[in-house]
């Protein structure tokens, strides 16, 4: 395994529904190539410390380690974030997220908050697509914190402050247009925590008690007391908890609630607007 296309094939030995490419990816970050690259020159030869490094990765990623964490990154809305162990790995159907608070009639200076924001995947997202908007990420977890500062500092310098607090803990008075948030969803009790990628993320950023619902309700209840009149809250959850969370929703006083699907087809967003009065 010493040349870029050996390399390559030994990556279809990988687990996984893409191992080919989950080697690509691997391959290039090490070589600093694109995937042109690796399928121009297959008969180039890695360097023994190359090789030593590459046949590591793939060991990691035979163990099931997420190739995100191995590159120490992942691509969300084209923005290329940081993402390390201390962080959830950001997943398209989190985009679904983003379109629709983009399509929300906002004034042109909107204050937002984004609670939990883990990578700051969602505040990146919203603060290059509206300049104006005035972006805060909030965060309980310190390290999570320091991979969201490298990301914007990389990404969108000075366009997203950001904030320690347990959700609402540290918002005292503060008021925004548009609340959004990904929190844990997940039940302690499912399986899936098992499988995959799961295994190796931050469990305090995936699970929400036996129903999954602990966090969710307590944004929806503590919502509207940092929302100006008319404020959206936009929530992420799992694809099984639409029904449960727009309850939630419409018990805290929340108008126009409505749910959005992603990519699949499922329900992924539920989010409601608060009264004028």
């Amino acid at each position: 395994m010493t040349t870029v296309g050996a390399c390559l094939r030994a990556g279809d030995e990988l687990p996984g529904d893409s191992p080919r490419r989950d080697a690509e990816i691997l391959l290039g970050h090490l070589l600093e190539k694109p995937r042109s690259w690796l399928y121009a020159w297959p008969e180039h030869r890695l360097s023994a410390t190359q090789a030593a490094e590459f046949a590591a990765l793939l060991e990691r990623r035979r163990c099931g380690a997420p190739v995100a964490y191995l590159t120490g990154e992942r691509e969300f809305w084209s923005l290329p974030l940081r993402v390390t162990e201390a962080t959830l790995i950001p997943r398209p159907e989190t985009e679904t997220l983003v379109e629709w608070a983009l399509e929300l009639a906002l004034p042109a200076t909107a204050t937002v908050l984004d609670l939990g924001t883990g990578s700051g995947a969602i505040a990146l997202a919203l603060a290059t697509e509206r300049p104006s908007w005035q972006l805060t990420a909030a965060d309980v977890s310190a390290a999570a914190l320091a991979v969201a500062e490298d990301n914007v500092r990389r990404l969108c310098p000075g366009r997203v402050r950001l904030l320690s607090s347990d959700w609402f803990a540290a918002l005292s008075g503060a008021r925004f247009e548009l609340i959004v948030s990904n929190p844990p969803y997940v039940e302690s009790d499912s399986p899936w925590l098992a499988s995959g990628d799961v295994r190796f993320e931050p469990r305090n950023a995936l699970v929400a008690g036996a129903s999954g619902l602990d966090d969710l309700r307590q944004l929806a209840a503590g919502a509207s007391a940092h929302l100006r009149p008319g404020g959206w809250l936009l929530l992420e959850h799992g694809f099984q908890q639409g029904e449960a969370v727009r309850q939630l929703l419409v018990a805290a006083g929340f108008d126009e609630v409505a749910t959005r699907r992603d990519l699949g087809g499922r329900e992924r967003i539920s989010g409601g607007r608060r009264g004028a009065g």
